[in-house]
């Protein structure tokens, strides 16, 4: 079975991610990793890690009404997002990695994320940028 990454943030561009990956698992017949990552330190408090797992409930019933499967990493060890979503799909040997993009105004369009960038040019597959749809938040 091959596996599909995806990038995960509680905002409009993490829940289109969401979406258009469980799209790709059930065309491709696939297992769906789903990262959210931290970098944690004083900055990752409490109330923080307690959103953080609620939102991760709404992840994990919306893909149970899919029957894609699937498997959530909450990763909180210092590193950037980039980084555990490039070492994730390494380690499953992903067929490619799905990632959310903010939309930006005409001059912020020149330059992307920088997480989506180092993403774009460290993963060891493709990778599937995604725009959050226009009034989603």
């Amino acid at each position: 079975m091959t596996t599909i990454v995806v990038g995960y943030v509680p905002k409009a561009e993490g829940r289109a991610a969401l979406r258009r990956a469980a799209e790709e698992a059930t065309l491709r017949d696939a297992k769906l990793v789903v990262v959210n990552s931290h970098r944690g330190g004083r900055s990752f408090d409490t109330d923080e890690a307690a959103a953080s797992d609620a939102a991760l409930t709404e992840v994990r019933e919306q893909l149970d009404s899919t029957g894609v499967p699937y498997e959530v990493r909450q990763l909180v060890r210092g590193l950037d997002p980039a980084e555990d979503l490039v070492a994730v799909a390494e380690q499953v040997h992903a067929e490619f990695i799905v990632i959310g993009l903010r939309r930006r105004s005409p001059v912020g369009k020149l330059i992307l994320g920088s997480n989506a960038q180092r993403v774009l040019l460290d993963a060891p597959c493709p990778v599937l940028a995604v725009k959050a749809e226009e009034g989603e938040d």
